[in-house]
């Protein structure tokens, strides 16, 4: 590609590897990743609908779910881009407009999946330690604010990182070595000196991204062991380590995820580990979301129980 043309788009590599390993082998990847991805979109629209229409659900707690739900299924759109790169050799042109567009959205809906998961440890500090006024305090406006706040916290945090990534010049090269608008990637195509960008960028995902939505859930979680511990019963440990155990199990997940591929000083790592560690982020672990909140939740499996008897029986009717 000539210098002119990469000041205006960008040539996705995907897996350059994948044109050498036998069609079985690709074809059995592919197969593995649509399946999750399948799942992952069939699970999340589950839970959403459920949510919706089940008058067991109808909390707060649930409320955030659903949205929780929604973003997951908006963050895994770049599969079917990796999909498609793993199933097909050659590169995959993308635009520099598209490469903005779909790289702020990407970071803005994981930074609001983030806070979002802050607003569920508000909430759950709530249940667990004040019980009796849950119902006053996590109203419906309540609820509204903290999904609210969490959806234009996420996009307008990402605003400036974005922004800052495009104001360089990318003449080295326009091959980007990896199956998505990777941020570290495309500063390493850049001919400037992007030290200082990767610090900043560096120290907002530290302070503003992570640990800005962090703090609710590390407070909220220091309240609810120091109720639990003071809790005289095993019924009431057992009960209330019962109502935080899906969302605490998503958050270390989520946040380990997180840190695992974006809080680090150096951006530009090299291409195989952000090619993996993207692979692991965007497939794998979305998977899980839905089991984690169904398979120890009671309510929910009684709503799904409760939606597959009303869908046999307008079947059978």
């Amino acid at each position: 590609m000539d210098n002119l043309s990469s000041a205006t788009e960008f040539c996705l590599l995907g897996f350059p590897g994948s044109q050498e390993l036998c069609h079985v082998f690709v074809f059995f990847f592919f197969t593995i990743f649509f399946c999750f991805y399948s799942m992952t979109l069939l699970g999340n629209m589950i839970i959403i609908m459920i949510v919706c229409v089940g008058k067991r659900l109808q909390s707060p707690m649930y409320f955030f779910l659903a949205h929780l739900s929604l973003l997951e299924i908006l963050v895994t759109t770049i599969v079917p881009m990796m999909l498609w790169g793993l199933l097909l050799s050659g590169t995959q042109t993308i635009f520099l407009t598209e490469c903005v567009v779909q790289l702020f959205l990407y970071l803005s809906l994981g930074t609001t999946e983030f806070a979002m998961l802050g607003a569920m440890a508000v909430d759950r500090y709530v249940a667990v330690c004040n019980p009796l006024r849950y119902s006053v305090i996590m109203n419906s406006r309540t609820s509204i604010w903290g999904v609210t706040v969490s959806w234009v916290f996420g996009f307008l945090s990402e605003i400036w990182p974005v922004y800052a990534t495009f104001q360089f010049t990318f003449y080295k090269s326009n091959l980007l070595d990896h199956f998505y608008w990777d941020q570290g990637q495309l500063l390493k195509l850049s001919c400037d000196d992007t030290f200082l960008t990767e610090f900043i960028l560096f120290l907002m995902a530290v302070f503003q991204n992570n640990i800005g939505s962090l703090i609710p859930t590390i407070v909220s979680y220091t309240y609810i062991i120091s109720t639990i511990l003071r809790s005289p019963s095993a019924s009431g440990w057992k009960k209330a380590f019962s109502t935080c155990a899906s969302h605490f199990t998503f958050v270390i997940i989520g946040y380990g995820r997180c840190f695992f591929l974006y809080v680090k000083p150096k951006q530009t790592q090299a291409a195989e580990y952000n090619r993996v560690a993207s692979l692991l982020v965007s497939v794998v672990t979305p998977f899980l979301n839905p089991f984690i909140f169904t398979l120890r939740n009671d309510k929910v499996k009684d709503a799904l129980r409760d939606g597959v008897k009303h869908c046999c029986l307008f079947f059978k009717n």
